[in-house]
Parts: C-alpha cells; sequence; structure tokens
C-alpha cells in the first residue's frame, strides 16, 4: 500500500493544487488521478498566471481572442480548464456523493474588498463553468464574509481561501452557515451545496519562525510548532460548529458540513520534512491539497501514524500560550498574511492579465 493510499484511508481527501491546460491535455491529471489518489484540484491567480504565462496549450485560443480585451481571454482560457477537469472528475464526484471531484476557480482577486462585485462574479463564473462539482473560491476578508452567505443562499458551492485565524475561521463557518439557512428558506435542496474552509499552513509558520529568530533563546524552540496548533484548533472549532444544534437540523434536510482545506501545505522552510504538513494533519474527513512537489513527497516518503488533530488541542493550545509568552502576537501575525495574501494573488493576476495583453497584441 502506498503512503497516499494510507493518507486517504485515513480520510483526508487529497487534492493537487495545481491546473493547467498541458495537464489537461497530456493525461497527466488522469495518471494522478489513477496513481496518487488524486480527488480534487484547487487552483488560484499565482497558478493560472504561471500556466498561462507559459503559454503551453493556450496559442490557438490566444489567438482566437485577437482583438479582444485580456480579461475575456482570460476569463475564456480559465473557465475551459476548470470546465474540462470537473468533467475529469464527474464519475468521482458522483461517487463520493458530491463531497470529492472537486475543482475551484476563484473570483477575480482585485475585488477582494467588495462585497456585491464579488457575489456578482462568483454567480458569472458558476453559470460559465456550468458544472455541478465545480467550487467557487471566496476569500475570507471582512467584505468576503457577507458575499459568502449570499453565494452560498443561491446554491452555489464555496471554497472559502485565504483562512489564518481562529476568528476568522469562525466567522467562515458562521457565513457558511447563514447562507444554508436562507437557502433552504428559499426551497433550494441543500444536498446540492458543498462547501471547503481553506486554512493556509506554512505561510503561517514562515512568518512566525522569522519573528522567533530574531527573539532567540527558548522562543527557538517554537519553531515549526505553530502553524500545525493553529489548524488543529481550528478542526477543534470544526467538530464543534459542526455537531451543533443549529446545524444538525440543516443536516437533517441534506446539508455538507463545511470540510476544512489544509492549503499552503509545501514546507517553505528547507530543513523542516516536506511532509511535516501532511503528516501532522491526518485526520478524517479533511482536504490537503498539495502542489505536487509535496505530493511527489508524500508518495515517496509520508509517514502516516493515525490521527494526528484529534486528541491534540491541549498540546495546541500550549504551544500558541508560549508563544504569546515570548512575544509574538499571533493576531498581529495573521492580519499580515492576510494583507500579504490579498495582494500576492492581486499581483499575480495583473501580471497574467499584462502577459495575456502582450500576446493579444502581437
Amino acid at each position: 500500500m502506498t503512503n497516499l493510499q494510507k493518507l486517504s484511508d485515513a480520510g483526508v481527501s487529497i487534492w493537487l493544487d495545481d491546473l493547467s491546460r498541458s495537464r489537461l491535455t497530456s493525461g497527466n491529471l488522469q495518471s494522478l488521478i489513477d496513481n496518487k489518489n488524486v480527488v480534487g484540484v484547487t487552483t488560484n491567480p499565482s497558478i493560472f498566471q504561471a500556466a498561462i504565462s507559459a503559454g503551453e496549450g493556450y496559442e490557438d485560443q490566444l489567438a482566437a481572442f485577437a482583438g479582444r480585451s485580456a480579461e475575456e481571454a482570460v476569463e475564456a482560457m480559465t473557465t475551459d480548464d476548470v470546465r474540462a477537469a470537473c468533467d475529469l472528475f464527474a464519475e468521482l464526484y458522483s461517487a463520493t456523493g458530491g463531497e470529492d471531484g472537486r475543482v475551484s476557480i476563484e473570483v477575480d482577486p482585485r475585488l477582494a474588498r467588495d462585497t456585491e462585485k464579488t457575489v456578482e462574479q462568483a454567480k458569472g463564473l458558476w453559470e460559465i463553468v456550468d458544472r455541478p462539482n465545480a467550487l467557487i473560491k471566496i476569500p475570507a476578508t471582512p467584505e468576503g464574509l457577507p458575499a459568502i452567505t449570499q453565494v452560498v443562499a443561491a446554491g452555489i458551492s464555496v471554497n472559502v481561501t485565504l483562512i489564518f485565524s481562529l476568528d476568522r475561521y469562525r466567522a467562515v463557518a458562521e457565513a457558511y452557515i447563514d447562507g444554508l439557512e436562507r437557502a433552504a428558506d428559499a426551497g433550494i435542496d441543500l444536498s446540492t451545496i458543498t462547501s471547503v474552509a481553506s486554512v493556509f499552513i506554512s505561510r503561517i509558520d514562515a512568518e512566525v519562525d522569522a519573528r522567533l529568530a530574531t527573539i532567540g533563546g527558548e522562543a527557538l524552540d517554537l519553531q515549526g510548532q505553530v502553524a500545525l496548533a493553529n489548524a488543529r484548533l481550528m478542526f477543534e472549532a470544526y467538530e464543534e460548529i459542526f455537531s451543533s444544534p443549529r446545524f444538525q437540523h440543516l443536516a437533517e434536510q441534506g446539508a455538507h458540513r463545511q470540510r476544512p482545506l489544509w492549503a499552503s501545505t509545501g514546507t517553505k522552510n528547507p530543513d523542516y520534512s516536506p511532509t511535516l504538513y501532511v503528516d501532522g494533519l491526518v485526520t478524517d474527513g479533511v482536504v490537503n491539497t498539495m502542489p505536487e512537489a509535496t505530493l511527489d513527497a508524500a508518495f515517496e516518503g509520508s509517514v502516516i501514524t493515525g490521527d494526528t488533530v484529534r486528541g491534540t488541542y491541549d498540546e495546541a493550545r500550549t504551544v500558541l500560550a508560549s508563544l504569546a509568552r515570548v512575544g509574538v502576537n499571533l493576531g498581529d501575525v495573521t492580519n499580515q498574511l492576510e494583507e500579504e495574501g490579498v495582494s500576492k494573488f492581486e499581483e499575480s493576476w495583473n501580471s497574467l492579465l499584462a502577459t495575456v495583453k502582450d500576446k493579444l497584441d502581437k
């Protein structure tokens, strides 16, 4: 049995954090489904910026958009790729009752601070992709929270991205449940709506470790522990929220839990195991979306020892209490990372549009 099979058997859905036209047309994605337990895909503006800027497989479509705007061309290329990937996962989507076989596409990151425009584009992307196993990604900014509720209320499945703090995780779950209640009031079949909450992992350690390094001494003992502790406490909150009477009432009408999705799971510190954020976040009922390098590392060397999340909550609280005691404000870290996350996706999107415009102008 492979390590990835052991991970799947432990209840972790393995998704690939990448998509490109060449992965679709070469059979690479199908091979990962067949051989490496991949049961879903996530994308983001940086992934499409890298894929389309490389140009491989997009030449004919770009030529067809000559004389039109870069925004139109990018929308067509990205939604075509997501639709094709959705079709590839269609059978798996049906076999898992809609839990897996999902493919995510993100709203324009420049709308992260605009609720109404986010809602408008989320609905537009849902219509263009036109597949029940698509997930529309909406950032968990303060402006994104009411957008999540409105989009879920319209019967659209959502991947909530850029979650860094426990408080924001709780707000995201609340926004999802609010949306389900409105959908139920509107007579929408709740079993058709699915959502995941994307909790970013490695970026927490990258920033916290840097701050601990400036403090030195005993603070260094906390390096590499905070991201896992933060994520484990979010899973504790998930168990509390989705076992509540309020959600159980919705579950009786067919509602799905909003599964935690571990994102940004490639380690950024070369001194850490490349599977640190895979092996340390094993529990039944979660998604781990991995870049291919992490997927390969997990295939080769993951050590699956059973559940590494449930039963760790007191230890996680001790880690975060120690972090505060040495003078690192985790709230300040997560606020900074949210701002940086939005900015990085905006930069990637603007770079993609500029690249496509150059290609269209030639």
